[in-house]
């Protein structure tokens, strides 16, 4: 398996209406070396139902169901689980241009003294 060149990390709880749009932001991008970690942190309306569906469509998607832990533990879980170079981080409630990670890359990428971009 292909080391991703950056991690997108999005973690909610009941944003089903929000994830709808949202994740088909990310996988519409034009930069598309990237792993989609979505963590579905114990959402008890049908954030799992969406995930999953957009999971089957889509080998970049690494869905991760668990308990109801947080929004930092959650995160913190999904930065162990990271294989790429960079993290890219989204709340559930935002939506990413299409040029999105292909501009915070290509920034980063020249600016090695850059540690952080938003």
């Amino acid at each position: 398996m292909n080391t991703p060149k950056i991690s997108v990390l999005l973690s909610c709880f009941n944003h089903a209406h929000h994830i709808k749009r949202l994740i088909p932001s990310i996988l519409n991008q034009t930069f598309q070396d990237f792993e989609f970690i979505i963590i579905n942190d114990g959402s008890v309306d049908n954030s799992p139902d969406i995930i999953n569906k957009f999971s089957l469509q889509d080998s970049r998607i690494v869905p991760v169901h668990q308990e109801n832990i947080g929004l930092t533990k959650s995160l913190n879980k999904g930065i162990r689980l990271a294989r790429g170079d960079y993290i890219a981080r989204i709340d559930a409630d935002d939506v990413s241009y299409e040029q999105r990670l292909e501009k915070q890359y290509n920034f980063l990428e020249q600016n090695r003294n850059i540690v952080l971009v938003g």
